[in-house]
């Protein structure tokens, strides 16, 4: 292979590290816990130095079940808040900035200046996070139903937000200057959430998708040729805010999409642990594959490309995240491991996790949706537009997910300085108050025979596609105990719900009915259940505005 700038000499690079590891301390930082790696590389063939139960193959990891915390739990919130918040142009900005073209290349140009001159360390630089609160805001999200709080620990852009041993653009050195990730830690546990860290910056996404496009430069114009920030080097931080730091150990060493990256995957492993060692989460997300998946899209009009996936570092890192919990928890496993596309033999390994989508039928094991009000990161667009999503879509989501034996984990994406808007709080406010009435219908609750019934069964399935249209007629079921709760999506008209299956020849409710209920409501419910289903009278005013929760006891309650 050709070398340039752009290219590594493979021959080259094999013979010049030497090995995997000897790279990683020169690029990355020095190792001082070589656990996760050694775990990555096997002792031996049967990976006995995992230091647990769990060994880094599938065999062993199919013995993992999910802890009854994450299935009672139903609902947790997310702030997924990095630097890109600080420019309000929405998702992937560390990436967009350097296309020649893109919206959020022109509004960098605009703000800040040319790519060139103005990278995205300077982004992270002006990061402030000044108005950021956690006291307040994890006491409102509790107040609004989460039982589980999860943090962003890094994006693509390779930013981490907590006091990284393994990477020195982290937000205790640069930024805001503190511990983003363990301050949510302290502060959610204090309030008695479970706590979760979503990782983003596999090798995949940062190595392929967001490093490379730091090394261009504009195709036309006055700086045409110009090149971007991503080729500077510790010498030309003389005199700058960033004297002393080493730019190539954020950007990387200039190489096409393509070239591999063993000094990355080893740091990349030196960070994982690091963030399992300093904060026990309760929950683990990454955002990537359990399989390999290409990439062929094309956000800002630039072609992506590229293989993402991770699956043979999954592995180690779940035995080492699986016993580190065990240890922590006198020998109870209570760990969650959030991943996607997981092959369907393994998928018992981890609590599968859908992006912006959902599970078509009710699931065997659990699994989890990920979704967001608006955009990932916080889009000033958005907001003017008035283009989040609203209490009763994000509700109705919730339920159809938790009766196909699912968790919604919801972002609300915080601006730069760290506070929520108007009308970001009024979301958290009108979903609050729906869960303050129809939590007995979520928390720890159980999928039923089966999830719902009605005219619409399906939608939502596809990432990022619409979300259904609920109407009448369309109902999902829970259970607890000897209860079940039949869920409207849509009042019913004519002022009847008729509830086909519990008909009094059903086979999902053989036993008799003791007694109808609606949350909310202190109405004595007429009711009859016949051949064609149970058919409730309802209130003449609805209590709340969307979603209504039907209880009904068995006539041994």
């Amino acid at each position: 292979m050709k070398s340039g700038p752009l290219h590594f000499d493979r021959r080259k690079f094999a013979i010049g590290t030497a090995g995997p590891i000897s790279g990683v301390g020169r690029l990355f930082g020095q190792r001082t816990a070589p656990d996760l790696l050694d775990t990555y590389r096997g002792a031996d063939l049967t990976g006995n130095n995992s230091g647990g139960p769990f060994r880094p193959n599938w065999e062993s990891l199919k013995s993992y079940r999910c802890p009854d915390w994450f299935r009672d739990a139903k609902f947790g919130l997310w702030a997924h808040w990095s630097p890109q918040c600080v420019p309000e142009q929405g998702d992937w900005y560390a990436r967009g900035m350097y296309i020649q073209g893109s919206h959020q290349y022109d509004y960098h140009v605009k703000t800040y200046g040319h790519p060139s001159e103005f990278g995205y360390k300077d982004i992270c630089h002006i990061w402030r996070a000044e108005d950021w609160d956690p006291e307040e805001l994890i006491r409102l999200y509790a107040k609004t139903g989460a039982k589980y709080f999860v943090a962003l620990a890094n994006h693509h852009g390779n930013f981490d937000c907590w006091n990284s041993k393994h990477h020195a653009w982290n937000s205790v050195n640069v930024g805001p200057k503190r511990d983003i990730v363990g301050t949510w830690e302290k502060v959610a546990r204090a309030h008695g959430l479970r706590f979760g860290v979503t990782y983003h910056g596999t090798p995949g996404r940062v190595w392929r998708e967001f490093m490379p496009v730091r090394y261009g430069s504009d195709e036309t114009g006055t700086k045409k040729g110009v090149p971007y920030d991503g080729r500077v080097t510790k010498a030309d931080g003389r005199g700058k805010w960033w004297e002393g730091m080493d730019p190539e150990d954020f950007n990387g060493l200039p190489h096409d999409k393509n070239a591999p990256c063993p000094e990355f995957v080893e740091n990349f492993m030196l960070r994982v642990q690091d963030i399992i060692d300093q904060y026990n989460p309760d929950l683990l997300y990454f955002d990537d594959n359990c399989d390999w998946s290409f990439d062929a899209g094309a956000p800002s009009g630039r072609e992506l490309n590229v293989w993402l996936g991770m699956p043979e570092l999954t592995p180690p890192i779940m035995a080492y995240y699986y016993n580190a919990n065990m240890r922590r928890n006198s020998g109870k496993l209570e760990a969650v491991f959030n991943i996607k596309n997981v092959p369907p033999a393994v998928e018992s390994t981890v609590v599968r996790d859908f992006e912006m989508s959902r599970a078509g039928s009710l699931q065997a094991d659990p699994w989890q949706t990920d979704a967001c009000i608006g955009g990932w990161h916080y889009s000033r667009a958005i907001y003017d537009n008035h283009r989040y999503r609203t209490p009763e879509a994000i509700v109705q989501l919730l339920v159809d997910v938790v009766s196909k034996n699912g968790n919604l984990l919801l972002n609300i994406p915080l601006p730069g300085g760290g506070r929520p808007d108007d009308q970001e709080l009024a979301f958290l406010d009108g979903f609050g108050s729906w869960m303050a009435v129809n939590g007995e219908a979520i928390y720890a609750t159980r999928p039923w025979k089966i999830f719902g019934e009605g005219p619409t069964m399906h939608g939502g399935e596809a990432a990022y596609g619409a979300l259904p249209a609920y109407v009448s007629g369309d109902i999902r079921f829970v259970t607890k105990g000897d209860t079940l709760y039949a869920i409207a999506l849509a009042w019913p008209a004519g002022g009847k719900l008729l509830i086909k299956s519990l008909a009094s020849n059903s086979p999902y409710y053989p036993g008799q009915i003791g007694r109808v209920g609606l949350l909310g409501s202190n109405e004595n419910l007429e009711w009859s259940r016949t051949s064609e289903g149970v058919t409730i009278s309802l209130p003449f005013v609805p209590p709340g505005h969307y979603a209504w929760s039907f209880r009904i006891d068995s006539s041994r309650t």
